[in-house]
């Protein structure tokens, strides 16, 4: 496609490519902000703030903590945390030092962390206490070498730190017992590192930052590799985007964002925690979006003028009898991502903030987003919009050629965010990206005659619940090692909360296999949202002639 036809939809100001990129790397960024914004506060969690110059100055510390153990550039760590103001501090560690962020699901059972730590060689892991007896069961079987254990109160001072650290340990109970000999505490950590110094190695735009994991076509999780320079011009096109509306916010307002979304995920790490550290915002850390009360309790309290989030948590807090309890008159911009935003929840929303929500699109291998709509319009499009700045995208037949406007085909996408490959995984990549540097995206789309793009279906059979990607074959893996199942499918089902939902047909090999037993298993293998919502009993299952599973069949018989 010579003629890109949607910049004639651009928002007044938007450019339709970025100039050359001012950063060589994520540090080069972080740093200048932290020498610019140095007094301004950088997270609030808890009713507690963090400025620029702290996290500059915790960030440094740990980062030559890491070093200290003997970590060089471009080795791993991951980070299993909920949104608590040690995570920025430990990203930024992590890069300053020139190792590799490697984002994990705080949610994930044993069997989920143990394949992310084995496939991403990860030597060190930051990971909360709430979730270390997870990895007490797996670590004996991973590369990990060193351990630092958070913990909720750890950066609320030492009275309401501690006070944090009993309620959420002897109260609400939610540490259970773990053993991990050696594990070092947050706090002596950064104590140690401050008594050392950080060595400022050579980051170029093409050394790897993150490890992104995604279940890719096949369901078996797999890192994303995404440069410092794509998370950067993500960041810088995500900003471009913004701009018509944010430069509204009157220069005595510090831009602040809502981070509800978790950090682990791509699109809260590079269009919360990474935007915001480029424009010197102050970003609001929500633990647990799931907790409404508590969300809505906490935004009382502020005033902020960007919320990222998913279809769920917009609908979910639209419809809480709370929700004028909030001043929302500064909202300036609502990105819509991770799932498809629902007509009518979209209409709510914009009645009752006066700010549209404003659709987009992405994924783990375009760090994340791809598409959107403009932050200008306020008609709900039931599209993911155009792509942004120095992004292209064309919908192309199963031979990889164009094919017309208004026709059905994959999504493929082209521009600096696009990640470089899937880690140590050449097959797969070979897969997914073309020889002049498409991604393939997996999703069917339609464009229009403005560039706006519809997604109509998905060409794998990826679950989407919450935003989060379900693979049929990773819980059918799991459930067919399930004493007295013969065999199993798996597909998604329309669900009014989350959009989609697990619904999981099995054949019994033992007649006396129950519901009860299914679910304790797949509680004890697949994260929450990974689980089935529905389970169903056949005699059979339907199959092509080769025996193949048709789960579009089970689909279609809801």
């Amino acid at each position: 496609m010579s003629d890109r036809i949607w910049l004639t939809s651009y928002p007044e100001g938007v450019p339709a490519d970025l100039p050359p990129s001012p950063y060589p790397s994520l540090v080069a960024l972080m740093e200048e902000s932290f020498r610019q914004y140095g007094a301004r506060t950088a997270y609030s969690f808890m009713g507690k703030e963090q400025t620029y110059g702290e996290t500059d100055h915790l960030s440094r510390a740990f980062a030559a903590y890491l070093q200290g153990l003997g970590l060089v550039k471009g080795d791993r760590v991951a980070i299993m945390m909920p949104n608590v103001p040690q995570y920025p501090v430990v990203v930024a560690a992590i890069l300053r030092a020139g190792l590799v962020v490697v984002n994990v699901n705080p949610l994930y059972t044993a069997r989920e962390l143990e394949h992310q730590l084995k496939d991403s060689g990860s030597k060190a892991i930051v990971i909360i206490e709430n979730f270390a007896s997870t990895l007490q069961k797996c670590i004996a079987a991973t590369p990990v070498q060193h351990v630092v254990l958070c913990a909720m109160g750890d950066r609320l001072g030492a009275l309401k730190g501690a006070l944090v650290n009993y309620v959420v340990r002897k109260v609400k109970k939610m540490v259970p017992d773990y053993s991990l000999p050696g594990a070092v505490r947050f706090n002596d950590a950064l104590a140690q590192g401050a008594r050392g110094t950080l060595r400022q190695p050579d980051i170029q735009p093409d050394d790897v930052a993150v490890l992104q994991y995604t279940g890719g076509t096949t369901g078996v999780s797999k890192g994303a590799v995404l440069l410092h320079r794509n998370v950067i011009a993500n960041v810088l096109q995500s900003e471009a985007w913004n701009a018509p509306v944010m430069k509204k916010v009157p220069a005595n307002e510090q831009a602040t964002a809502v981070c509800a979304l978790p950090l682990y995920h791509i699109f809260a790490f590079t269009v919360g925690m990474m935007l915001s550290m480029r424009t010197g915002g102050k970003l609001i850390l929500i633990p647990n979006p799931r907790d409404l009360p508590a969300v809505l309790k906490e935004l009382s309290k502020h005033v902020f003028h960007s919320f990222p989030a998913v279809n769920t948590l917009f609908n979910g807090l639209a419809n809480h009898p709370d929700f004028n309890k909030v001043d929302w008159s500064h909202l300036k911009v609502s990105v819509g991502g991770g799932m498809a935003v629902q007509g009518a929840v979209a209409q709510k929303w914009f009645e009752k903030t006066g700010c549209p929500i404003c659709e987009g699109y992405g994924l783990s291998e375009t760090s994340p987003s791809a598409s959107c709509n403009p932050v200008t319009s306020t008609g709900f499009t039931g599209t993911i919009g155009v792509p942004l700045p120095s992004t292209w995208m064309k919908i192309i037949d199963d031979d990889g050629r164009d094919v017309p406007l208004g026709q059905a085909g994959e999504i493929a996408i082209k521009g600096p965010q696009v990640m470089a490959g899937y880690w140590q995984r050449p097959d797969e990549t070979a897969k997914v990206m073309t020889a002049d540097g498409w991604f393939k995206s997996g999703d069917i789309g339609i464009m229009d005659e403005k560039g706006f793009v519809r997604i109509v279906d998905r060409k794998k059979d990826m679950i989407l619940v919450s935003g989060f990607n379900v693979y049929p074959n990773e819980v059918e893996d799991v459930v067919a090692r399930l004493e007295g199942v013969l065999e199993c499918a798996c597909v998604g089902v329309p669900d009014p909360q989350t959009s989609e939902a697990v619904k999981l047909v099995i054949v019994k090999k033992d007649p006396a296999l129950d519901e009860a037993t299914v679910r304790a298993w797949c509680r004890e293998n697949l994260t929450g949202y990974k689980q089935p919502k529905v389970i169903e009993f056949r005699t059979e299952l339907p199959k092509t002639p080769v025996g193949k599973i048709l789960r579009r069949e089970l689909r279609d018989k809801q």
